[in-house]
């Protein structure tokens, strides 16, 4: 699925959190996102998922505007810091998010994401008594277990154990090389030698748009 994004500005007052960006993402392509804390990332990612009201511009999710229903159900965003709920386990979230796109979430479905990202033992657990690795990885499963064809992830290496990040990039590669759409920011310049292509930004301007190299990452935006 295509990410059409045109003119595309957010301000909050006399703050703007990003200048005017046009940036297309054709379907299938793999796109790391960078720049230091505050340079606009999450808040690209928040308004393409359609929480966040831009202040002018576009965006269109294969032709339909950022959150719109048919935009939403293509859509998985998964926040830097996740979105739980204090009294389901992992298994209820993965099975309610699931159900609540149309798919089922499978016994098997269930064991072998959790057992990848190392939350097998814990599949039965409230994530409100979670460390922050094990939160990570959980609101990543949520957002994994459920069919989409453009996936958006904010810093989701933050938090994870070696083994962990393995796997999710594993599982992000997989989800790539299946047909989906992929922006991922990061402050890890490493991820930028996976993807097709890198956009950097810096203070809310991108200072890059195309294939780059860890070195160029840590040059443009001091990651």
């Amino acid at each position: 699925m295509t990410i059409d994004i045109d003119d595309l500005e957010k301000d909050y007052g006399d703050l703007v959190a990003l200048h005017p960006l046009t940036a297309g993402i054709g379907t299938g392509e793999a796109v790391a996102l960078v720049g230091h804390n505050g340079s606009g990332k999450s808040t690209l990612l928040r308004m393409i998922a359609g929480l966040l009201d831009p202040t002018g511009g576009t965006i269109l999710i294969d032709d339909s505007p950022a959150g719109s229903h048919e935009a939403r159900a293509a859509v998985s965003y998964v926040p830097d810091e996740p979105v739980l709920y204090d009294d389901l386990s992992v298994r209820e979230h993965l099975l309610y998010i699931a159900a609540l796109h149309g798919a089922e979430a499978t016994d098997d479905a269930i064991e072998e994401l959790t057992g990848r990202l190392g939350l097998a033992a814990r599949v039965d657990d409230l994530p409100a008594r979670f460390s922050r690795g094990l939160r990570q990885k959980a609101g990543l499963a949520v957002g994994l277990i459920r069919p989409f064809g453009v996936l958006l992830v904010d810093e989701p290496f933050v938090g994870l154990d070696a083994p962990g990040r393995e796997a999710l990039l594993d599982l992000l590669d997989e989800s790539h090389q299946a047909g989906a759409t992929l922006l991922v920011a990061t402050h890890d310049p490493s991820y930028v030698e996976r993807v097709d292509r890198c956009i950097a930004l810096r203070d809310g301007e991108v200072v890059h748009d195309g294939r780059a190299t860890p070195a160029d990452v840590l040059r443009l935006v001091g990651a």
